[in-house]
């Protein structure tokens, strides 16, 4: 096999991807550096692709600053839309399998049952828009990708709600949290075991695909989960969106059906809550 090219490795999920590539050695990845891998530079990756003549494109480089985005619409399209076509157009000319990562963000979350692959996208967000906009665009120049959309993302790496709430929790006696928005937590580590799995067996289930933890909880209920596992002594009180406003609206209900993702890639998907135990035990 011949190159596998990770762009936004310094990011959370690069991190993971480094490290379950090394627990599983598997060879061939390539982390490169932002300077380098700058996907808003077609010059510069059309060199990096006659450079490494790539088997696979993971991309897990985003503009993912969610309220930032609703006064920054032009920055995020460039990142989410342009960069992600500026990819795709070279993995159809290189035949690369373009791996891209979305979002449950693309629906609108108005709903109460667990969202399919087939379900209408409905954005209700900046963010959402812009990287719905990124899935779009890749089919006009390449059919061999995986569109990977995920939630609620959290690792041992970078910043991300649990290591918020670990930090919060030692400083803090009470923390007020949102009740009302459902959904699940996915361990990064485990969608990089995804990925990893998908190239390890040579996958030609092309498409659109959602990985997330199985399970439903609330950020309330994922939060105090968090506190309770870990032995952090905070009272934690619920409250509803309204009561804590954001610029960006957030979905209500983005629990996704990952039924596809188990019977065409074969991935089996921890439990939310058994997962976090494992991030918590690696946290220390």
């Amino acid at each position: 096999m011949s190159s596998i090219l990770v762009f936004g490795a310094s990011g959370q999920l690069g991190q993971c991807l480094a490290h379950v590539a090394q627990e599983r050695n598997t060879p061939n990845f390539v982390f490169l550096p932002e300077e380098q891998a700058n996907i808003l530079n077609p010059e510069g990756l059309a060199a990096l692709f006659a450079q490494y003549q790539p088997s696979y494109c993971i991309n897990c480089a985003a503009y993912t600053a969610v309220d930032k985005a609703e006064d920054e619409l032009d920055l995020a399209r460039k990142v989410n839309r342009d960069g992600v076509e500026n990819l795709a157009r070279l993995c159809g000319e290189y035949g690369t399998i373009l791996i891209q990562i979305s979002t449950d963000f693309v629906f609108a979350g108005t709903g109460n049952q667990p969202l399919v692959e087939t379900d209408e996208a409905e954005p209700i967000s900046v963010y959402g828009l812009t990287k719905l906009e990124g899935e779009q665009v890749i089919p006009a120049h390449t059919s061999k990708f995986f569109v990977l959309r995920t939630s609620w993302l959290y690792s041992e790496y970078a910043n991300n709600f649990v290591k918020t709430m670990l930090k919060l929790g030692r400083e803090r006696e009470e923390l007020r949290i949102i009740w009302d928005q459902v959904g699940t937590p996915t361990y990064a580590i485990d969608l990089a075991g995804c990925i990893l799995t998908i190239i390890e067996t040579q996958s030609q289930e092309f498409g659109t695909y959602h990985y997330s933890n199985e399970g439903v909880t609330s950020w309330y209920d994922f939060a105090t989960a968090i506190f309770e596992l870990s032995g952090t002594p905070v009272r934690t009180v619920p409250i509803r969106t309204d009561e804590y406003p954001t610029k960006a609206t957030r979905p209500a209900f983005s629990v996704m059906d990952k039924t596809k993702a188990k019977t065409q890639l074969g991935v089996a998907i921890p439990h939310w809550r058994d997962s976090l135990q494992v991030c918590l035990g690696r946290l220390g």
